[in-house]
């Protein structure tokens, strides 16, 4: 029986996974494709009935170094719901494009590492998370080796985060005395055992025995420790609220061991019965403020994200585009609030880079629409035209380095290089207002890694990032447009452009940025621009 636009926007569940890295992010995002039936065995991805090798981490960088430092979008169905899996990079040097990342996301997974607890990493992103109040679900992994006491490790989520913790499950010890974990609520026990990678395929219901069965086979005093701690959970913590959890103040939380698949069925479930469907967005039309709402027949959207070249046979350029509301169809055309009108012939469905055409989708799902430079983070799509949704932020880089071919004849290849990757996000760029200089900006050195090896692989140009002799970049404005001229004019030798053409203050170092700012009080620097179109 067919389903309503509404219907079908309610069966989607949109998330996104955070953590510091090392946690077990990449790990635990295979195998909940896994868990899902999307893959069949860790890194490997069944696509119209073929086992393709693709990974969520499908850049060379990201597979010889072990991170994520690409978004990517990953869609499965599971218990007749549609989930659209976010990875977000784990490194703060793409913080940026995490929070990008995260403004498309309903729900995220805070992964934690059990013998560690909240690192640096997990509380910026949690912090993105509380800005948007996005709900979490938190999954303590690696129990299967030496771990902090799990409500030492539930009070520091209380006290560095403010957020209530509700476990569903209470792990039964850690490391090589690991035996499994009790389900709070249903009072049964489930086993753990090792698996081998041959073994990974099986994603059966999980070892689930009755805890009269668990004391008869496992060790006496591992089963005495889970009395005791699950005793105390119950009678310490709050019992699991909805309503809480959706506004953000509560977490429920798993115990278990992605790279021993264990854990993440449980996890999968958690969030197939608790994480929210499309949830309302804020917007404009016509300069008022309105709330677009799932169930609205219009469709909308925004891009959250650009990525060029997925495809490395084809010099591709695709923007993610989250729908916000309305059924969308492959074929219509949509408008971006400058009035550009977008035909979308070819929209796509990701399994990372792996893709296929899309002929229907809705609130919720991300597609992706293959263009040529039309579309742009931060852009808004609807049928009219008018809908322009709440702006994707850019951050002022920590580091800036000016950029050289090596050889001299590439200097425009390398700009339209440079432009390509700035508008993904990847970096930023700016052009001073003397000279022929490319300035490129970053929040972190392995940006410029990631750049260099993109610039190689990619547009075959060899590029040196030297030192710039400016260190610090800030967005000039001002209420009155002939006195941020007349400052733009007087200081050509430490201003340019960004990429939109924005005005920039380039700085030697904060000490000269504030005295630039009291010499005149009239303009504004500022570290963010939003981009709102």
């Amino acid at each position: 029986m067919s389903m309503t636009p509404a219907e079908e926007a309610a069966r989607r569940r949109t998330f996104a996974i955070i953590s510091h890295p090392d946690a077990g992010k990449t790990t635990l995002t295979e195998n909940l494709l896994l868990a899902g039936g999307a893959i069949r065995l860790a890194g490997q991805v069944a696509a119209r009935g073929e086992r393709r090798r693709t990974q969520s981490d499908w850049m060379k960088i990201e597979r010889d170094r072990g991170i994520s430092v690409s978004a990517s979008v990953m869609t499965f169905e599971h218990d007749n719901l549609v989930f659209n899996l976010l990875d977000t990079p784990g490194h703060e040097d793409f913080s940026e494009d995490t929070y990008r990342t995260l403004t498309a996301a309903d729900s995220a997974v805070m992964v934690l590492d059990a013998a560690k607890g909240i690192e640096p990493q997990t509380l910026k992103l949690f912090e993105v998370c509380r800005m948007r109040d996005i709900p979490i679900v938190t999954f303590i992994n690696k129990m299967d080796r030496e771990a902090l006491d799990p409500l030492e490790l539930l009070d520091e989520i209380q006290d560095k985060l403010q957020l209530d913790t509700s476990p569903l499950y209470w792990p039964a010890a850690s490391g090589q005395r690991f035996a499994g974990m009790k389900d709070l609520r249903k009072g049964d026990f489930i086993n753990f055992r090792k698996k081998t990678a041959d073994q990974q395929a099986d994603v059966g219901p999980s070892d689930r025995i009755g805890l009269q069965e668990a004391r008869g086979t496992i060790d006496t005093m591992v089963m005495d420790e889970l009395d005791e701690g699950a005793e105390l959970a119950s009678e310490a913590l709050p019992e699991f609220n909805r309503t809480a959890y959706e506004e953000g103040h509560m977490t429920p939380v798993v115990f278990g061991s992605a790279l021993r698949h264990f854990g993440v069925n449980e996890l999968l479930s958690t969030l197939a019965e608790f994480a929210p469907g499309p949830r309302d967005q804020k917007a404009e039309k016509k300069d008022a403020p309105i709330t677009v709402e799932r169930s609205d027949k219009a469709v909308t959207g925004f891009v959250f994200k650009i990525q060029a070249n997925m495809d490395p046979n084809h010099r591709d350029r695709v923007a993610f585009l989250r729908l916000c509301s309305g059924e969308f169809k492959r074929g219509m055309r949509l408008k971006t609030t400058s009035n550009k009108q977008i035909n979308i012939h070819a929209p796509l469905m990701f399994l990372a880079q792996d893709r296929e055409i899309a002929e229907t989708a809705y609130a919720g799902d991300v597609i992706g629409v293959p263009n040529h430079g039309q579309l742009r983070v931060g852009d808004s799509l609807s049928e009219s035209g008018d809908v322009k949704f709440q702006g994707i932020p850019n951050f002022a880089p920590e580091i800036l380095r000016r950029a050289r071919p090596k050889d001299p004849m590439k200097s425009k290849h390398l700009r339209k290089a440079l432009e390509s990757l700035a508008e993904e996000g990847v970096t930023q760029l700016f052009t001073p207002a003397l000279g022929s200089d490319m300035i490129v900006g970053a929040v972190g050195s392995l940006q410029i890694d990631v750049m260099a090896e993109r610039m190689s692989a990619e547009y075959n140009l060899e590029v040196v990032f030297e030192e710039a002799q400016y260190n610090v970049a800030r967005w000039v404005s001002a209420r009155d447009p002939a006195k941020l001229e007349a400052f733009m004019e007087k200081n050509r030798g430490s201003t340019g452009t960004d990429l939109d053409g924005a005005p920039v203050y380039l700085g030697k170092n904060s000490w000269d940025v504030g005295y630039v700012k009291e010499k005149n009080p009239d303009l504004e620097f500022t570290s963010t621009k939003e981009r709102m179109l």
